[in-house]
């Protein structure tokens, strides 16, 4: 895709954006010009966040709470994050992980899980189009993970969600070509960010495949530039989701169970 994708002056949700990856792309956007709407669950980070992008980027920001995972949640999201300008950018990053066996995590915590990292994607990206395709201009960024590239043992469940983002991320790109929107998934490794208080896992920098936010979101917004439709950023992710999709399935699960039960 040859086309240059404006940014500023235009505006942009980013969801889960109170910390981690979530908080890099609204500061990433806001210093290529745009402005953001944060959506999270945490109002009093939001709102801190928005102030400091506001004082220290003279960028505007907006905030809307919504638990995402709450049906209904992603409708209202979208209307009130686009109330007084049409959103431009969607950046579906709000998920999270558990570690464990599936049998022995909770039911309802796992169907929550389904909810927001997969139905609050679909249902987004699905209002995203719906306006973005009759003016030929827009984008969807959708946060999958390595984890979407095999079975996960130990994140049964949490690798299932990323798959379908993953794959509904590429036939999302692949019906839109040629439109104007432009769509990419993004399969990060692990990143140090409060993802892991919440999955039980325990990730530090210079382990293999391990990048901080600031860097996967400048490789996601140089693919998406680019017109990429799927980008792991780090070679060692990259060689991951490459020899994942190369092993027999039952291969790729035996390795991940050996990796996740050593962590």
């Amino acid at each position: 895709m040859s086309d240059r994708f404006e940014y500023r002056g235009r505006w942009a949700l980013v969801t889960g954006a109170s910390m981690g990856i979530g908080e890099a792309f609204a500061r990433a956007l806001a210093g290529r010009g745009m402005n953001v709407v944060l959506c999270a669950r945490s109002g009093d980070r939001l709102a801190e966040l928005a102030h400091r992008m506001e004082t220290e980027q003279r960028a505007r920001a907006r905030v809307v709470v919504a638990d995402l995972s709450h049906p209904g949640e992603a409708a209202r999201a979208w209307a009130e994050a686009g109330a007084d300008a049409p959103i431009h950018l969607l950046v579906n990053n709000a998920g999270f992980g558990l570690h464990g066996r599936f049998e022995e995590l909770p039911m309802h915590r796992q169907a929550e899980m389904v909810s927001l990292n997969c139905t609050a994607v679909l249902e987004l990206a699905h209002l995203a189009l719906g306006e973005m395709r009759p003016r030929g201009a827009g984008g969807i960024i959708n946060v999958g993970s390595v984890a979407a590239f095999q079975p996960v043992p130990m994140k049964a469940v949490y690798a299932a969600t990323k798959a379908f983002v993953l794959s509904l991320s590429e036939a999302m790109a692949e019906e839109n070509r040629g439109s104007g929107v432009r769509i990419l998934c993004l399969s990060p490794g692990p990143t140090p960010t409060g993802f892991q208080a919440v999955a039980g896992t325990r990730v530090k920098l210079g382990q293999p495949g391990v990048l901080p936010a600031e860097a996967v979101v400048e490789a996601a917004l140089a693919a998406f530039d680019a017109g990429k439709t799927q980008v792991a950023p780090g070679f060692a992710n990259r060689m991951t989701s490459t020899f994942a999709r190369m092993l027999p399935m039952g291969v790729a699960a035996r390795i991940a169970r050996r990796v996740n039960e050593s962590r």
